[in-house]
């Protein structure tokens, strides 16, 4: 999935060139669409760098890019950017977005308790017993013998 030329008038002009230019040094810097688009692959797939596609620059370029744009808040500016144009083209409804709390702890200190009971250890078969006489199943039973 490549970026339209549409998305590209939005976001084309927010990417900054950085160093090359006139009287600059070095190999000039590969075109900011195509390293956006090996970006986007990247961040679509959630694959590591280095398995970016030859299609795509190379993934140093695209990797130090991207940190750059995070950087500076270019890659902000270009989410902005698409999510204005999405909202005017009445394309997306900001009113349907939810939060998403798997990840979250239920309470304060919850990693503390799941790291206590995880120092403990196994039970040990003498509780395990005693819980089953404990039950209110194993208490019925006993009830019985006496």
């Amino acid at each position: 999935m490549e970026l339209t030329d549409a998305q590209w008038a939005v976001i084309g002009p927010l990417l900054s060139n950085g160093k090359s230019g006139p009287g600059r040094r070095g190999r000039p810097q590969r075109d900011n669409r195509e390293v956006l688009s090996g970006i986007l692959w990247i961040l679509r797939t959630g694959a590591r760098w280095k398995d970016l596609p030859k299609v795509y620059p190379s993934y140093q370029t695209c990797h130090r890019r991207f940190q750059r744009w995070v950087e500076d808040g270019t890659l902000d500016k270009v989410l902005r950017a698409l999510v204005s144009d999405l909202q005017a083209r009445g394309a997306i409804d900001l009113s349907e977005t939810f939060i998403d709390g798997t990840f979250s702890s239920a309470k304060k200190g919850a990693l503390e308790l799941v790291r206590q009971s995880a120092e403990k250890g196994p039970r040990s078969w003498q509780l395990r017993s005693a819980l089953v006489f404990l039950s209110p199943f194993g208490l019925r039973a006993l009830r019985r013998t006496r």
